[in-house]
C-alpha cells in the first residue's frame, strides 16, 4: 500500500522514523559490541586455543552473513518493523544461549550464541536502509549518517560496560565475569524488539510503496518450481549490482571496509592478551575502534551528499590503510598503536559504509532497493565472515602484524579502485535509479 502525502507530512514522518530508529539501535548497539567484545576471550577461555576464541567472535559476522537475504526478503514483504523486531528477537536468543555458554563451560553453545547475536546486528545493518527509505535524495546519507551515529553511543558503551561494570558484577554474585556481556546483552537486546514493535508506526517502506504485492512472491508452485524461483529471486540481485558500476563500487566499498575492520577487530583482543593487558583495557580498545566507526557518520553523510560519494570511498581506503599499518607496527605489551590504529580503521569503515550505502540506494529504483540491499549486505558480511575467520589462522600461523599488513594493502586496492573509477564517471557525479552509469 502506499501512502499518499506531501512534501511536508513525509519530512515530519522522515524525522518521526529517524528518531525511532536512533533510539531503537542504541540498546541493540550495545547488545551486539558487549557480546563480540568477549566472544574472543571467551571462547579461548573455555578451550584454551586462540583459534577456537576468533572462530567464536567470527560466528557473529557469520551470523549477519546468512540473515541478510532471508531479513531483506522478510521485509520485503512484511515491511521494515516487523524484520528489525524479528532480527533482534533473535539477538535476545542468542545472547541468552551465550549467557549459557559461559556459563556452563560449554563451547558449542558460544557458537550458537554469537550467531543468534550476528542475526540481531543484521537489523543493525537493515535500519540504516529504513532510514533512507523516506528520505530525499539530498538528504539520504546525512539520514544514513544520523543513524549509524546512534549506534556509536551503545556500540561504544557496550564493550566498556560489559566487560567492566557488568562483568565486575556478574563476579560478584559468583557468575564467571564474561557471562556479564551476555546477560546485558539479553536486557538491552528485548528492551530494543519491543521499542521497534510499539513506535516503528507507520512503517516507512510501506508508506513509499517498496512492499512486495502478491504477484512478486513467490506462489503455490511445486516444491522443486519453488525452490528455483527462490533461488532466482537471490542471485538475480547479485547479477545486477555487479553489473552496475555505481553498486559495484557501492558494495567494494562496505566490502572491503568490512573485511579490514572484521579482520583486524577480531585478532586484537588476542594480541592485547598475549601482551598482559588487562580486559577492561582491551574494552577500551574495542570501544574507541566502535566510537570511530559510529561517531563522525553524520559529518561523512554531509560530505557524501556535498560532494559524492565516490571520493569518500576513496579516503576511506586510506584512511583504512593508516589505521591497518598503525595497528600492525604495534607490539602486544604497548597500547597506544592499537588504540589510534583501531580508532582509524572504525573511521574508514564509517567511510564505506555510509558513502557506499548511499551510492547503492540511489542506483536502483525503489521497487528493488530491499532485494539489492539485502544482497549488498549478504555481499559484505561474507567478506567480513571470511575475514574473520581468516584471520584466527593468520594470527596463529604468522602474526598480528602481517594480518594488519596485508588488510591495508587490500585497503589501498580500494581507494585504487575508487580513483579510477572517479577518472571515468567525474568527482561527484550521482548514479541513476534507471541506467547503468
Amino acid at each position: 500500500m502506499v501512502t499518499a502525502i506531501d512534501d511536508q507530512e513525509r519530512a515530519e514522518l522522515q524525522r518521526q522514523t529517524l528518531r525511532t530508529l536512533m533510539v531503537g539501535v542504541l540498546p541493540a548497539g550495545a547488545a551486539m559490541a558487549a557480546g563480540y567484545s568477549a566472544a574472543a576471550l571467551l571462547g579461548k577461555d573455555i578451550t584454551g586455543d586462540a583459534a577456537w576464541g576468533t572462530l567464536a567472535a567470527a560466528c557473529l559476522t557469520i551470523g549477519g552473513t546468512f540473515s541478510t537475504i532471508p531479513l531483506a526478503r522478510y521485509m520485503a514483504r512484511k515491511g521494515r518493523r516487523a524484520g528489525i523486531r524479528m532480527a533482534w528477537s533473535f539477538g535476545f536468543v542468542g545472547a541468552t544461549i551465550a549467557f549459557l555458554a559461559a556459563v556452563l563451560s560449554f563451547y558449542p553453545f558460544l557458537i550458537i550464541g554469537i550467531i543468534g547475536i550476528g542475526i540481531g546486528q543484521g537489523a543493525n545493518l537493515a535500519a540504516r536502509y529504513a532510514a533512507a527509505d523516506l528520505a530525499v535524495e539530498e538528504d539520504r546519507a546525512k539520514s544514513i549518517g544520523w543513524l549509524v551515529w546512534a549506534g556509536a553511543w551503545g556500540s561504544a558503551l557496550g564493550p566498556t560496560l560489559g566487560l567492566g561494570v557488568v562483568g565486575n558484577a556478574a563476579d560478584q554474585i559468583g557468575l564467571p565475569k564474561l557471562a556479564g556481556p551476555y546477560l546485558m546483552g539479553m536486557v538491552l537486546f528485548a528492551a530494543a524488539a519491543i521499542w521497534m514493535d510499539r513506535k516503528l508506526r507507520p512503517d516507512p517502506l510501506e508508506v513509499v510503496g517498496g512492499l512486495e504485492t502478491p504477484e512478486d512472491s513467490p506462489g503455490s508452485a511445486g516444491g522443486l518450481q519453488l525452490i528455483i524461483e527462490h533461488l532466482v529471486k537471490t542471485t538475480r540481485p547479485l547479477g545486477e549490482i555487479f553489473r552496475h558500476p555505481s553498486a559495484r563500487l557501492a558494495v567494494l566499498g562496505m566490502l572491503i571496509g568490512q573485511a579490514v575492520m572484521v579482520a583486524v577487530m577480531t585478532a586484537t583482543p588476542l594480541h592485547m592478551d598475549d601482551g598482559a593487558h588487562e580486559v577492561q583495557i582491551i574494552g577500551f580498545v574495542i570501544s574507541l575502534h566502535i566510537i570511530g566507526m559510529y561517531f563522525f557518520a553524520p559529518i561523512v553523510g554531509i560530505l557524501v551528499d556535498r560532494i559524492g560519494p565516490r571520493p569518500l570511498i576513496a579516503a576511506g581506503g586510506i584512511v583504512l590503510f593508516l589505521g591497518s599499518e598503525l595497528a600492525s607496527h604495534t607490539e602486544a605489551q604497548h597500547s597506544m598503536g592499537v588504540f589510534s590504529g583501531l580508532f582509524l580503521i572504525g573511521v574508514g569503515w564509517s567511510f564505506g559504509l555510509v558513502a557506499g550505502s548511499s551510492l547503492l540506494t540511489g542506483s536502483f529504483p525503489i521497487e528493488k532497493r530491499v532485494t539489492m540491499q539485502g544482497s549488498a549486505d549478504l555481499i559484505m558480511s561474507g567478506a567480513g565472515a571470511i575475514a574473520g575467520l581468516s584471520s584466527g589462522v593468520v594470527y596463529k600461523i604468522s602474526s598480528y602484524h602481517a594480518l594488519s599488513h596485508y588488510a591495508g594493502i587490500a585497503a589501498l586496492g580500494l581507494t585504487a579502485y575508487a580513483i579510477w573509477r572517479i577518472s571515468r564517471m567525474g568527482f561527484s557525479s550521482k548514479p541513476s535509479a534507471m541506467t547503468h552509469t
